[in-house]
């Protein structure tokens, strides 16, 4: 008898261990006495109603009749999306938005008897919260701080859910529906951005152009002005070499003049060279204006170059009273002379 119970038990054994466990209509495993639980799984098991242990991975024995399995807890990463909903933000427009959840079960015993669906609780927390955090920002913060709003909701999720032994990994925002006519407006204000940008460029466009132009005038204008300085420069320099050259050439050329003077018959040449200068002034008169002052006897030229040459040797060769003795005679008849000739002009008129 005892062989066969010990047959009856080997062979429940080998059925337990070959034969997945059964689970009954509620879809929890039922109690077969010797029962593998799967990787990454929790399984909560009540004896007599009330907890006795969780079942780890791999070979659990329990006892018929006494120990239930009540919960199965996956201790896997659980996505679950969240349904579509409306939010009001700040500025009062309405959104239709919608996300993803990813969350894990960190106590079994927790999620068991903390709550009574974690999942759907959990479900509703970030509706909530989502609408909650929405509230506070306007609709252009919404687009701009998705990053900042996703992890202000999973940090009320696990404030929230950390009695419930479940921890909120992250939330991720999938849609974003905006109304028809905000739409629109919201097109309409990145068009005139946009033209604002355009028109901001073209006109920064046009003072650089405008710089660049009166910046090269400016450089024209000082590059001409020491232009126009460096030939007044090169000209004031050009005309005093030129003055001084022709200083320096009268002035050899009366050192010359004197050295000729001081030879043979250097008397002789001076007064030739005044009869010409004499004969060629005559000819001259008359030509560039009407009034004409005359000698008293213009066809003696002997007597004009015998009075130059006087005054040339008292000026060189007479002390000074001599000299002043013979310009003033000279003077005296020059002065009769001027009387002759305007007295002959006279006599012209009237004839």
């Amino acid at each position: 008898m005892l062989a066969r119970a010990a047959r009856g038990t080997g062979a429940l054994l080998l059925r337990g261990s070959v034969q997945a466990p059964r689970r009954a209509s509620s879809g929890l495993p039922r109690n077969t006495v010797v029962l593998f639980v799967p990787q990454q799984e929790a399984w909560v098991v009540e004896r007599m109603g009330r907890f006795h242990r969780i079942l780890e991975p791999g070979l659990n024995v329990l006892i018929p009749v006494l120990d239930r399995i009540r919960y199965v807890q996956s201790l896997k990463e659980i996505v679950i999306n969240v349904p579509e909903q409306s939010a009001v933000t700040l500025d009062n427009v309405t959104l239709q938005i919608d996300g993803v959840l990813y969350l894990r079960i960190m106590d079994p015993y927790k999620a068991s008897y903390g709550v009574e669906d974690p999942e759907y609780a959990v479900t509703q927390l970030a509706q909530t919260t989502m609408r909650s955090e929405l509230g506070k920002l306007s609709l252009d913060k919404v687009f701009r701080e998705r990053e900042s709003l996703n992890a202000n909701i999973v940090d009320a999720i696990n404030q929230a859910a950390d009695c419930w032994g479940i921890r909120c990994l992250r939330y991720e925002i999938k849609d974003i529906h905006v109304p028809p006519r905000v739409k629109e407006s919201m097109q309409m204000q990145v068009e005139a951005e946009r033209r604002k940008r355009a028109t901001v460029l073209e006109s920064e466009g046009t003072r650089e152009s405008a710089i660049n132009v009166a910046e090269g005038k400016k450089q024209a204008q000082i590059l001409a002005s020491e232009a126009e300085k460096a030939e007044q420069i090169n000209q004031a320099a050009g005309e005093a070499s030129a003055v001084l050259a022709k200083a320096k050439a009268k002035a050899e050329a009366i050192r010359i003049l004197a050295a000729a003077l001081t030879q043979h018959n250097g008397d002789a040449a001076a007064s030739l060279t005044v009869a010409e200068q004499y004969v060629s002034a005559f000819s001259k008169l008359a030509k560039d204006s009407n009034t004409i002052l005359l000698p008293s006897n213009p066809s003696d030229v002997t007597s004009m170059v015998a009075q130059a040459m006087g005054v040339y040797g008292a000026l060189t060769k007479a002390p000074v009273s001599g000299v002043q003795n013979s310009v003033s005679s000279g003077s005296s008849r020059d002065v009769q002379g001027t009387d002759a000739g305007l007295e002959e002009l006279d006599r012209v008129k009237l004839s």
